[in-house]
């Protein structure tokens, strides 16, 4: 920023200024110059033209920057912890400042009350050093609060494997702090919550098993306790939800779903949209998903009242043999005729054939899937897709029947043949006809 011009008194100088008690201040001529130059600064930097710039400038400004959001978020803490000390919220009936400040600011009441409560731990002789790395720039927002969540989460005693109470030393949660400031030079906030996670370890090793077994068990504890799954429909064809689970189960339903998505076992033509663009992860883990669904083996699934967790879909026979026509699940919900074709070649679902009066014709019987030696089989004679040009190979495909099991057709090795999830939805969609070769591939082209 620039100097005070020689004119004006240096800022300083109006510190202090005396006012008779009971009346209202006036604008400090002090926060009117420091914000003056604040703006002012930020106004320069908005002028610069970026595209004239340098590599070696762009990054500098890029280093310097990030450190200046530091620094000024250090001092707005600072701030807010002098209004909370002044309960500047009981003007307006706000139960604590970071309900005011949040009013104010538009933040979200979240966001307020996280800073808030990094800046009053500032305010403590033992958090004081985190908050001076950040006013110098040398730490991240998040990092310094990872550093004091760490060092507050350190007991105050210690219970041993062989069940003797050991009191913590005041001067190791210092020693700790000291550390994770050292070691946020080279490490981002997540590693820094590792590391944190474990700091006794390193400050206090004779401690630091015992407490960490006793955080992980309390840990394990809490996330079984509140494990929760919540999925709703949106009634226009999707469903959406949210979960909460320990940690092991997120980390194998990811390992699963990332191996589903691996690119290896797609074709470059199912690695991109419809737009002819890459999938993004996100859309390839969820596609990854409806498969880890859908083929969820039927005799693994759990049982209620002897019956396994299937779902029933229940049409016509008009509506299972036309091409354009709707099914109706057992919740109520439906789905198109073609869907639930496609469905019934191995999924875990059932389709109940009426007549027109609504009597069952046929139930559908779990021996409609292929087994595991007819998988086998299937994959040694077609070797992956029979798609022509697709390349999935056979672990990757789902066994499909050329004559539709809906229709009458044999679960047998003649009347089956591999195909990759997208070539097996073609094969059930209306809108491509499916021609098969007299080399067992099949080729597909959309209807006129």
């Amino acid at each position: 920023m620039s100097a005070v011009p020689a004119d004006q008194p240096h800022p300083g100088a109006w510190v202090g200024v005396w006012r008779a008690p009971g009346t209202q201040p006036e604008a400090s001529p002090l926060v009117d110059h420091v914000l003056s130059r604040v703006h002012a600064s930020l106004a320069e930097v908005g002028e610069v033209s970026l595209g004239g710039l340098s590599d070696a400038d762009v990054e500098r400004l890029v280093d310097e920057l990030t450190g200046v959001t530091s620094r000024l978020t250090r001092e707005l803490c600072r701030v807010v912890a002098e209004a909370d000390r002044r309960r500047l919220g009981d003007a307006t009936g706000a139960r604590d400042v970071h309900q005011w400040w949040a009013g104010r600011s538009r933040h979200t009441h979240a966001d307020a009350a996280r800073l808030s409560r990094l800046a009053r731990a500032f305010e403590e002789p033992l958090h004081a050093p985190t908050g001076q790395a950040l006013a110098a720039g040398e730490l991240r927002v998040e990092q310094a609060r990872v550093i004091v969540g760490a060092v507050d989460a350190i007991p105050a005693s210690v219970r041993t494997a062989e069940g003797v109470t050991r009191i913590i030393d005041p001067g190791v949660r210092a020693q700790a702090r000291d550390h994770l400031l050292a070691a946020a030079a080279e490490h981002d906030a997540k590693a820094l919550r590792r590391l944190g996670k474990r700091i006794l370890d390193v400050v206090a090793p004779e401690l630091g098993e015992a407490q960490e077994a006793a955080t992980l068990a309390g840990e394990e504890s809490r996330a079984g306790a509140t494990a929760d799954f919540v999925m709703d429909d949106d009634g226009n064809g999707r469903c959406h939800g949210r979960f909460s689970l320990p940690s092991y189960i997120g980390a194998m339903l990811k390992r699963h779903l990332l191996a589903l998505a691996n690119p290896a076992r797609h074709t470059e033509a199912e690695l991109r949209d419809e737009r002819g663009g890459w999938k993004p992860l996100c859309r390839r883990m969820g596609e990854a998903f409806i498969e880890y669904v859908e083929r969820y083996p039927v005799d693994a699934t759990p049982q209620t009242s002897g019956v396994n967790a299937t779902i029933v879909i229940t049409m016509t026979l008009e509506q299972l043999l036309g091409e354009h026509a709707t099914a109706l699940l057992d919740d109520g919900t439906r789905m198109s005729a073609a869907q639930a074709r496609r469905l019934a070649c191995e999924a875990g679902i059932i389709p109940a054939v009426l007549d027109g009066e609504g009597r069952v014709l046929d139930l559908g019987r779990s021996r409609r899937l292929f087994t595991k030696a007819q998988r086998i089989a299937l994959g040694l004679r077609d070797g992956g897709c029979t798609a022509r040009g697709c390349e999935t190979t056979a672990s990757g495909c789902h066994a499909h029947h050329d004559d539709p099991w809906s229709r009458g057709g044999l679960t047998d090795l003649a009347n089956g043949r591999l195909l990759c999830p997208r070539h097996h939805r073609l094969a059930h969609d209306s809108r491509y006809a499916m021609t098969v070769h007299a080399d067992n591939k099949v080729t597909f082209a959309r209807r006129t």
